[in-house]
């Protein structure tokens, strides 16, 4: 009897900032390898997870949302730099799998009299494909929050576009549809030697792991009172007899933020400290003693080394 043909097929998954990348990835992959809160643009860096289905290995690149910045507005070096490595992640994929927030692309007029901002990033996203001359899977997303008819009509006006070679309906969220999206890229893999061992469900490394984990403590806290610009690094971390010691900077862009991170007496970022250092303790299977700092940073989001240490490359 003859072995199996292994295959491995890459998968860029690309989309508007909050469409439900990260959570379709984490799906996917059936456990978390992105983390997931209701901030605009947690992703920032490509991270890349893992699921092996019979011979099958696929790698999902989860990339940060696609954007175009307000008319006459400032970029920093981390917007441009997240929109390029979202753009990156498709080269060198078998397949782009664009996902669309179903609900959102279809909120109609915003209060300006113009379309959602969800619209018009998913159409300069598919005018974007077009230019690119390849073609893509579509995932409308969120089908569980739209009328069947309406999700049906949107389709069809999306397949005219010309850049679709299959589309699918799912909820990245309670799993609907994704079996069939799943046996489908399996079916496109081509053949070919796996990329990663088999236990392994992600690229990203433990220590910038471990930051992501406190940002999205801090983000799932402060959603609505911090900014945007506030990041997380891993400055040390040691093994030792008696579990991991890892110590974290907060990095904030004004005082002010700086104390609605910390807290009175310092109770918010013990809040996160402790959701945080819970998380790693389960994801690392051993004691972990976190030791988080804030400090201010005006202007960390056009830094070099900052993009650099979260897995950006710079752009100018």
């Amino acid at each position: 009897m003859s072995k199996p043909e292994m295959k491995c097929i890459m998968v860029a998954v690309i989309g508007a900032p909050n469409a439900g990348k990260s959570t379709l990835v984490n799906s996917l992959v059936g456990a978390k390898v992105s983390i997931v809160t209701q901030k605009v643009q947690t992703t920032r860096a490509r991270i890349r997870g893992i699921a092996v289905e019979g011979d099958t290995q696929l790698v999902f690149i989860d990339t940060p949302g696609i954007f175009a910045p307000p008319p006459n507005s400032r970029t920093s070096r981390l917007d441009r730099a997240m929109v390029a490595a979202a753009w990156g992640g498709i080269e060198g994929a078998d397949r782009t799998l664009l996902i669309i927030d179903a609900p959102a692309y279809l909120e109609g007029e915003n209060e300006r009299g113009g379309a959602g901002k969800s619209r018009i990033d998913a159409d300069r996203i598919i005018e974007g494909l077009k230019k690119a001359g390849g073609k893509a899977v579509l995932a409308l997303n969120k089908i569980d929050e739209i009328a069947r008819p309406k999700l049906l009509a949107l389709a069809q006006e999306l397949n005219e576009a010309g850049v679709f070679s299959d589309i699918f309906m799912i909820s990245a969220k309670n799993g609907d549809g994704l079996g069939d999206l799943k046996a489908f890229l399996v079916d496109k893999a081509p053949a070919g030697p796996w990329l990663y061992p088999e236990d392994q469900l992600s690229d990203i490394s433990d220590r910038l792991m471990a930051a992501e984990v406190t940002r999205e403590k801090l983000f799932l806290r402060l959603h609505q009172e911090l900014p945007y610009d506030s990041t997380v690094e891993t400055d040390d971390w040691k093994e030792t007899k008696k579990g991991v010691r890892i110590e974290q900077t907060i990095f904030v862009a004004r005082d002010s933020q700086k104390g609605i991170v910390l807290g009175k007496g310092g109770a918010t970022l013990k809040i996160i400290g402790q959701a945080a250092r819970e998380e790693l303790i389960e994801l690392l299977g051993r004691p972990v003693h976190l030791f988080i700092h804030v400090k201010v940073r005006q202007g960390w989001a056009d830094e070099a080394a900052r993009l650099r240490n979260i897995g950006l490359d710079v752009v100018e």
